[in-house]
Order: structure tokens, then sequence, then C-alpha cells
């Protein structure tokens, strides 16, 4: 293919762009247009115009026949440009492979992060705890100390890759042949030839282990939240650092306690004699049971507050509060005598009914923000 267009306008780029803008355009376009990614209908047309303007204005001889004569000055040296040379990058990038893949599969590689879950009761969530807990990764293992080979076998480089762990092979793309780099399949990615595989951790060098490891729970976590463990992740290959491991908690719920922020909330209920003439009674907290005064008069849905009583701030001082949502309790069954004085009282109290301009509900939002 030829193209009539100007080369710099093909690219995208000054007459006087640098070998590197020319060659960062050059990449940009390529994996836009590579026929095997883009779903374009003329992205192939598209495709050779780029080559053929990057494989002109990458050689210094040619851009300098092509700013001078243009076309005319390139003569038979044409626009092509060598793969061999130039798509090593654009290939590797686009599809995983190419020289520089080989060098990074030496490279220290971290391991990689678990995650487990560990249950919390509501007060060990509110306080802190140590808790033990055990989960399966992998160590390295016992019986080849990591070399994948049983002890006494013979291990020799493989003659297929030279101990490199990857051989090159040829592969015909839509446009052109090239090389790509694939695991050895002779030693499968090892580098060595293991005259016997480890009957332990079949030449992975690895085995699985369960451990038990003793944590501890910052006081104040709740239900979600993440516990970062470091360095207790799957190991890290080719010297690379160990992974993390995760600890998702998950708390129980409590029999009647539940929070909300830093607060712990409460549901009480008072017997109507103790909403209509006042009462002092314990109440339970996390730190155990403090007296409460429940004022005469006290109406469903009030909220009584115990300061400090909640659960430590997170990576802060102090303490949120504890709520109490008073519910009068009515009876339902009512002995003859207590009848009798329920009656009585009726007699004094009226019988007309009045509307409230806000519900019990409409009061809860208001207080503790929807």
């Amino acid at each position: 293919m030829t193209t009539n267009r100007d080369y710099y306008e093909i690219l995208g780029v000054p007459r006087t762009a640098s070998a590197d803008e020319i060659k960062s355009a050059f990449r940009k376009l390529a994996r836009q247009y590579h026929p095997d990614v883009s779903k374009e209908p003329d992205a192939e047309e598209k495709f050779k115009e780029i080559n053929e303007a990057y494989g002109v204005l990458s050689d210094a001889d040619k851009r300098a026949r092509y700013d001078r004569f243009g076309r005319a000055g390139l003569g038979d040296m044409g626009g092509s440009p060598d793969y061999s040379v130039h798509f090593e990058d654009i290939f590797e990038e686009l599809f995983g492979f190419g020289s520089g893949r080989s060098a990074r599969r030496n490279t220290p590689k971290r391991g990689r992060d678990l995650q487990i879950s560990i249950q919390l009761k509501f007060e060990e969530a509110v306080f802190g705890v140590e808790k033990e807990i055990t989960f399966e990764r992998d160590e390295t293992c016992s019986i080849c100390r990591g070399k994948g080979a049983e002890p006494g076998s013979n291990i020799s480089t493989c003659g297929t890759c030279g101990g490199r762990g990857e051989v090159r092979q040829v592969r015909q793309t839509f446009i052109v042949q090239m090389v790509e780099t694939v695991p050895c399949p002779n030693c499968q990615g090892r580098g060595q030839m293991i005259e016997k595989l480890c009957h332990t951790c079949a030449g992975r060098g690895l085995e699985r282990k369960k451990v038990t490891k003793k944590v501890t729970v910052p006081a104040g976590v709740d239900n979600g939240m993440q516990i970062r463990l470091p360095g207790e992740g799957q190991p890290g290959t080719n010297g690379g650092p160990n992974g993390n491991l995760f600890l998702v908690v998950d708390v129980l719920p409590h029999e009647y306690f539940k929070r909300k922020g830093e607060d712990v909330l409460l549901d009480l209920d008072i017997n109507i004699a103790q909403a209509t003439l006042g009462a002092e009674i314990e109440v339970p907290t996390v730190d155990g049971k403090e007296k409460l005064t429940i004022p005469s008069g006290t109406q469903p849905g009030r909220v009584f507050t115990l300061r400090a009583r909640g659960v430590p701030r997170l990576r802060m001082t102090g303490r949120g509060d504890q709520k109490i949502i008073v519910n009068v309790d009515i009876p339902t069954r009512l002995s003859p005598e207590q009848r009798e004085l329920f009656e009585k009282l009726a007699l004094t109290l009226g019988t007309t009914p009045k509307p409230q301009e806000k519900g019990f509900f409409d009061k809860l939002n208001e207080i503790f923000g929807g």
C-alpha cells in the first residue's frame, strides 16, 4: 500500500516532532487501529497507512530525504517498516508477549492477597479482642524445600529453552508474521528438567498448609470492615514479598443492643405506672448495669442518653453514647383488681382523643437523622 497523505499528518505530529514523539504517536495509533483489536471497518487500511508513515519517519535517513524531496526522495527505499524492530513493543502491549516478557518472568512478584471472615460478638467488636484464626495458604514445601524435585532426584537445565523457561514461536497475524514467546512445553516454564517431581508438591515447590495466628482486633470495628495483616497472604515469586491477609469483620447480632455509628441503641419497655409516676430503674449497657431516672409523665418514644457509653472511635479518642428509646408497655391481661383500678382512673382522664402533629417514627428520624 502507498498513501498520498502527508506522513506527519497521518501520525498527527508536527514536522518538528522528535523521534520519541513520533514513536509515541505511532504506538497510540497502532493500539487503536490494529485489526486484531479494532472493530472499525477500515482499521486494516488505516493500520497499513500508519505503518507506512512510521516506516519512513522513524528512519533518520528516510525522514531526511522525505523532508527535503517528499515521496520522490524515497525512491526504492519505500515506506514499509522493519516489523521486527518497530512492532516488538507494540505487540507486547497489545497481546502480552514479546522479548520484554522474558525478563519480566524472572522479576520478583508480590504474592496474592487472601481474605477470610472473622466472627465477633457485639461486645468484642466494641471493646476489641485477641482472636486465634486458622486459614490456608501456600508455604515452601517441607520435603523438597521449594526445589520441586524429590530428594535425591537429578535436576538439569532444560535443553529446549536453555533454562529460560520459554521458547519463541512464529505466529501469523492478519497483517504480518511475527514471533511470540511462550512457556517452554518441555519443562512447563521451569527452565529445569526434574528427574522425579516431589511427591508432596508435584513440582510446585509449595504445599497448601493450615496456618494458625493470633490477631488483635481493635476496639470499635464494625460489620463489614477489613483488618489488614501485612505479609500473611500468598508467598511471592522470585524473591518477591508475600501478599496480605484481610480479615472481613462479621459482627453477630446482640440480644437487645443495636449499633448506629458509634452510638449503641437500646429499646426499653417500662410499665404504664413507671411512665406516669416516674421511677429509678437499672438499664443494661455494654459496660454493665447503670441507673436511669425516668421522670413522671414520660411519653412513648422518648430518648434518654448515657454519655460515653457507646463504641470507641477508631483511630480517635472518646466514645459514642448509648441511646435508650423508651416504650410504654400496655398490659394485655389484667386481674380483676387492676381492671377496677383502671376503670376508676379512666373516669378522671376524659375520653376525647388528641391528634399528634408528629408521630413516633418522625421523632426517631429527627433524633437519629433518618
